[in-house]
């Protein structure tokens, strides 16, 4: 399943559009199923994460510095330069903004881990891109839109996403580790959970796609004035976090992980904002689902392409 995880995964997001579009009504329950098939996800990579390389990792200023500047400064500037050619529309600009500014904490971990990318530097970097986001997101809808739409965010489902998709996973993983250090039983069920990454994976995203298609419904016209700018979003990245990576002068692993932090966007916990706004901002909520569509494509292509764009012989990578 390794040596053909890039068809197993386009196989699992076909079959999520399917079951999507011919079973909407199992939407709902399949949306409730994301959280916990993503903790089990995160769990299996925290796994292979030794907690001494975790700690070691927290030292490692150089990619947090690059962590940082990629998303918080190269992404706003790149979606400024986007803004003014966005749909006039509020609310469907409202939902880009959510959605692009907020860094993912979850999945990017694994995207990456699969490209070579460092899974435990990202992991490291993760509680400081929550609290940076929670801090400066209230602060770019207000450069970008006004006061009126700065107080949509809430420190709940941030709050919330940490503790079930990081800490509890995590904490586990430890604990299996700690077994696995001192029984044969526990190294020989840590090795038969390293085996499932792949079939996770492809689970994950099966379910995000049948759960979020059906709520396209009515707004494919919303839909399809933003996918082009979620498309050149994920192409500016890639070579933009390249860039960043190079400037810091990173070894390719931790490059590669800049790449990944900097193009995959926290959509799963910015929904519950999305989702709370008035009726009159309802379809932000649609804008924010179509970005994880379109993303979750792009992180397939881009476990392939990454290594190629930050290849581990590049002379111009320095020290992690």
């Amino acid at each position: 399943m390794e040596r053909h995880q890039v068809a197993v995964y386009i196989g699992a997001l076909a079959a999520g559009g399917l079951v999507g579009g011919v079973a909407p009504g199992a939407g709902p329950g399949l949306e409730h199923a994301i959280n916990p098939v993503l903790a089990v996800l995160l769990y299996v990579t925290f796994l292979q994460v030794p907690a001494a390389d975790l700690l070691r990792s927290l030292r490692a200023g150089r990619f947090l510095a690059a962590a940082l500047v990629v998303n918080f400064v190269v992404v706003p500037l790149l979606v400024a330069a986007m803004f003014p050619f966005l749909p006039a529309d509020q609310a469907v600009r409202l939902g880009v903004l959510l959605v692009l500014l907020a860094p993912c904490v979850d999945y990017v971990i694994v995207f990456s881990g699969l490209a070579g990318g460092s899974s435990r530097r990202l992991l490291a970097a993760t509680p400081l891109l929550l609290l940076a986001q929670m801090v400066l997101l209230p602060l770019y809808l207000f450069l970008f839109m006004g006061s009126g739409l700065a107080d949509v965010v809430e420190p709940g489902p941030f709050l919330e996403a940490f503790l079930i998709l990081i800490v509890v996973p995590l904490a586990l993983a430890w604990l299996t580790q700690a077994w696995a250090a001192r029984r044969t039983a526990g190294r020989k069920a840590a090795d038969a959970m390293g085996t499932t990454m792949v079939p996770l994976m492809a689970a994950t995203l099966l379910t995000v796609v049948a759960s979020q298609v059906p709520k396209l419904g009515d707004s494919l016209a919303d839909v399809g004035r933003v996918v082009p700018f979620y498309v050149l979003f994920l192409l500016a990245m890639a070579f933009m976090g390249r860039a960043v990576a190079r400037l810091f002068r990173l070894t390719a692993p931790d490059g590669r992980a800049v790449v990944f932090t900097g193009a995959t966007r926290n959509s799963l916990v910015v929904l519950p904002l999305a989702l709370a706004l008035p009726d009159s901002l309802a379809v932000a909520a649609v804008v924010v689902v179509t970005q994880t569509l379109v993303e979750v494509i792009g992180m397939v292509v881009y476990v392939r392409a990454v290594p190629r764009l930050l290849p581990a012989h590049d002379v111009r990578a320095g020290r992690g």
